[in-house]
């Protein structure tokens, strides 16, 4: 394998290819990528058999065609440091040498035929789903997804799809998020994507994209990537029940002045606690320490009785840093009950705090 490329090219599809590596472990194979550079077209792929990537362009000179791998940061690294313009690339006798100029490198390689299958998105049954929706509700359900959880099926989010929709259902036992969107389908389809896959799939698409999936992957494919990610194994909690059916009180909220009193009591305290008063919000700190923090805004809730809420501030931050509107709507029942932050197609059930 011999190639010609410019610096800011192959540095591009470098940064994409990172998170995908293996990086603890530099004997494994899946600390390297896989160079392929035939058909006048240069391909890296990065796995670390949980989630990978490919990653391809015509903006190549190929001199001689040939596969090869290369350990992905090691390589990074060195074209970062190498001046912009073309760097040659060239494999000879199980080294990468990489030139620019005056400047030459060596990395060691793998065999690449013992690199990692990727799973292919031919003859795959395609989920159809408009790709700024796909991405808009990852990004509103993603704070709400567990961290290490043992349930592993709370470590990612679910795509609930139906006849005439799809939930996107997040839960970190504390709070749900769910987002509903319309969406024509020909058959039901439940899969619980992982987190770090969620993220991932937000920074790498923007444009039209197609979606694939079989039992144990989920394939997605645009002009620029095709990207995979193991599917998690498990049975997500039947969220429809946690969502209450019922609502004794329903208030709507200005978004920026809700945002602007929270944040002044965090400086305090992570857990607020809000009084609803006939025509005043009051916003408290909830601290262990002699310390407190306190503001209030006029605003009318039409409460006959103070109404009180305790609650993780980060959870309601979470949603209103997610909506669009300039309002928000509450649905509130008793102190120690759920209560529903809605917006349009998005809302969040969160459990608050018991004082």
């Amino acid at each position: 394998m011999k190639i010609k490329v410019q610096k800011s090219t192959i540095e591009n599809m470098l940064v994409n290819t990172q998170p995908f590596l293996e990086k603890k472990d530099t004997s494994q194979i899946t600390s390297h990528i896989l160079i392929n550079a035939s058909n006048s077209i240069l391909t890296i792929k990065s796995t670390d058999y949980e989630i990978g990537l490919i990653v391809s362009t015509q903006k190549v000179n190929i001199i001689d065609d040939g596969s090869t791998t290369a350990n992905g940061k090691k390589l990074l690294d060195i074209v970062r440091i190498l001046k912009d313009g073309d760097i040659d690339l060239e494999l000879k006798n199980d080294m990468l040498h990489i030139s620019q100029s005056h400047s030459h490198f060596k990395l060691p390689t793998f065999s690449y035929i013992d690199f990692p299958k990727f799973p292919t998105y031919e003859n795959k049954p395609r989920i159809l789903i408009n790709s700024h929706s796909l991405i808009d509700s990852l990004k509103k359900i993603t704070p709400s997804i567990d961290n290490n959880n043992p349930k592993f099926e709370l470590n990612g989010a679910l795509i609930d799809i139906k006849e005439n929709s799809i939930n996107f259902v997040s839960t970190d036992t504390r709070r749900l998020a769910v987002v509903n969107i319309e969406n024509q389908t020909n058959s039901p389809l439940s899969i619980i994507i992982p987190k770090k896959a969620i993220i991932e799939i937000q920074k790498l698409f923007f444009d039209d994209i197609e979606l694939y999936y079989d039992e144990t992957n989920l394939i997605i494919h645009s002009k620029e990537y095709t990207f995979f990610t193991k599917l998690i194994n498990g049975k997500f909690p039947e969220y429809t029940r946690i969502i209450p059916k019922e609502i004794k009180k329903s208030l709507t909220l200005p978004k920026a002045i809700m945002i602007e009193s929270i944040k002044q009591i965090t400086t305090i305290s992570s857990d607020v606690k809000i009084t609803f008063l006939n025509d005043l919000i009051i916003f408290e700190s909830l601290s262990d320490d002699n310390i407190e923090a306190k503001t209030e805004i006029k605003f009318p809730t039409e409460f006959n009785e103070a109404f009180v809420i305790a609650i993780n501030s980060r959870y309601l931050l979470d949603f209103l840093n997610n909506i669009n509107n300039s309002e928000f709507n509450i649905g509130l029942n008793e102190s120690n009950l759920p209560f529903i932050l809605n917006e349009n197609n998005f809302k969040t059930v969160v459990m608050p705090i018991v004082i």
